[in-house]
């Protein structure tokens, strides 16, 4: 692990150190769109998406088409990273746009764009905060002693291995988007979710339909499962790096908004293939800073934003990928070890 800490004095101006670095993004052109770089990525991933179910319905009844299903894992995954940087504002700036474009990728995938977009902002603005931070809620796993101690039914058995349950659960991330996006419906809160309750049920009617017309029902229920498992497999491994295992905050620590976001997002070193794996949030501490920032300016940003950050004594965390995943292990490990004592209420 790579750590930035030489220690400065901080500021007294909470939030002025952030708008110097914005500044000093914004003079490097940093935030501006890139056009050519989307409409190259859109086009890729359409075609490939296209023809990866091209290639399923010509290859018809075949156990060749579990190589299908798992590239279209991957394309399902790229799809999301699209209806990721969309919601963001990163490729269109106007928010009619992004949104329609957004539901579009979103419903490709069988994923509720206002569902998403709603969790997605609250982990933004708070985030590794408990209470806070939706990413962290004790939901199937614990991610902090206060947690495990607090914990009931599921999550207080699994939490005490939840490291070694990670990635097997992670096969099951595919199917939770669903259910946790069509049970989002009934929230009457939710802009547009009798629109996103369409696309979610037609995406899941034409899904289900193309398989068992295309497969015997056998060869139907395993293509089902290794997409959707490896799908759940890539989308968890893409996030998982990016928080998992960083400090984690109460509702009371309110550090400024360059501390809040530096402090609690960890970088993955790696090239250009990292990037496209992990669609840019790989740099996820300057995706933080500057959410609208389009995903190729990214690794540019980051010798600005961490040479800033050196300047001014704010730690600033990168790690290989495989350490990345082994501190978030290490993090689910401890945070599960006081039912690992049995210390945990009756």
């Amino acid at each position: 692990m790579t750590t930035v800490t030489t220690p400065t004095t901080r500021s007294d101006t909470p939030g002025s150190d952030f708008a110097r670095l914005s500044k000093n993004i914004a003079d490097a052109g940093l935030l501006g769109r890139r056009p050519g770089y989307y409409t190259l990525r859109i086009t890729a991933v359409t075609g490939l998406y296209a023809a990866g179910w091209t290639g399923f319905v010509l290859l018809g009844p075949s156990w060749w088409t579990l190589a299908i299903a798992a590239f279209m894992a991957a394309m399902y995954g790229q799809a999301a990273l699209l209806a990721h940087d969309m919601a963001h504002r990163q490729v269109f700036r106007r928010r009619r746009a992004s949104e329609l474009s957004g539901r579009i990728a979103g419903a490709s995938i069988g994923m509720g764009y206002g569902w998403w977009q709603d969790k997605h902002t609250r982990h933004h603005a708070n985030p590794n905060t408990a209470d806070l931070d939706p990413d962290i809620g004790p939901d199937l796993l614990v991610w902090s002693p206060d947690q495990a101690r607090a914990a009931t039914g599921l999550p207080r058995l699994l939490g005490r291995w939840q490291a070694f349950l990670f990635f097997p659960l992670l096969t099951l991330e595919g199917f939770n988007l669903r259910v946790s996006s069509g049970r989002a419906i009934a929230n009457r809160r939710l802009r547009h979710r009798t629109l996103d309750g369409a696309l979610l049920f037609t995406h899941c009617a034409v899904y289900l339909t193309a398989l068992f017309w295309v497969l015997p029902p056998g060869m139907a229920v395993a293509f089902l499962a290794v997409h959707q498992c490896l799908f759940g497999v890539y989308l968890g491994s893409v996030f998982a790096p990016n928080h998992k295992g960083m400090p984690i905050l109460s509702a009371d620590d309110r550090p400024d908004f360059l501390r809040r976001q530096v402090l609690t997002s960890r970088n993955v070193n790696g090239g250009r293939f990292t990037d496209l794996v992990l669609g840019g949030l790989n740099h996820q501490i300057e995706h933080h800073l500057f959410p609208s920032m389009p995903s190729p300016n990214l690794r540019k940003a980051r010798t600005v934003v961490r040479q800033y950050c050196r300047e001014r004594g704010v730690e600033y965390t990168e790690t290989g990928l495989a350490a990345s995943y082994r501190l978030a292990l290490v993090s689910l490990h401890d945070a599960g070890a006081p039912l690992r004592r049995g210390g945990v209420r009756a």
